[in-house]
């Protein structure tokens, strides 16, 4: 695994303090391994980018974004290089994660119950 660079371990860090709402309630049922035991990373570093969750056995990115993503051309770059890197991205809209998040957590289980590409 390639080193993570200072500023991407500070990012990171500075991202863990500043969560969305959404972030927050995700968070809240990824943590300490509370969906169906799978293990998730948040604000979790995969250079040169950091990604909201990380289920790192899975190979399985949960991204949560705001309206400023909508027809991103930067979210597909760096979608296309996380898949060349083995990592399947799922990503969901702030307002799915806070009115539908028993949907979100389904699409998730679902995801990790595939096996990586």
């Amino acid at each position: 695994m390639p080193r993570i660079a200072d500023g991407t371990k500070s990012r990171a860090r500075k991202l863990r303090h500043e969560m969305t709402e959404a972030e927050k309630r995700l968070w809240r049922h990824l943590r300490a391994h509370r969906l169906e035991g799978w293990p998730f990373r948040r604000q979790h570093p995969i250079p040169p980018y950091v990604v909201d969750f990380a289920a790192v056995d899975a190979k399985l990115i949960v991204e949560v974004d705001g309206g400023q993503h909508a027809e991103s051309a930067s979210d597909e770059r760096r979608d296309t290089f996380l898949a060349s890197q083995g990592w399947r991205v799922l990503r969901f809209w702030n307002n799915e994660v806070l009115a539908k998040t028993d949907g979100v957590l389904a699409s998730i289980v679902a995801a990790l119950k595939k096996p990586p590409p």
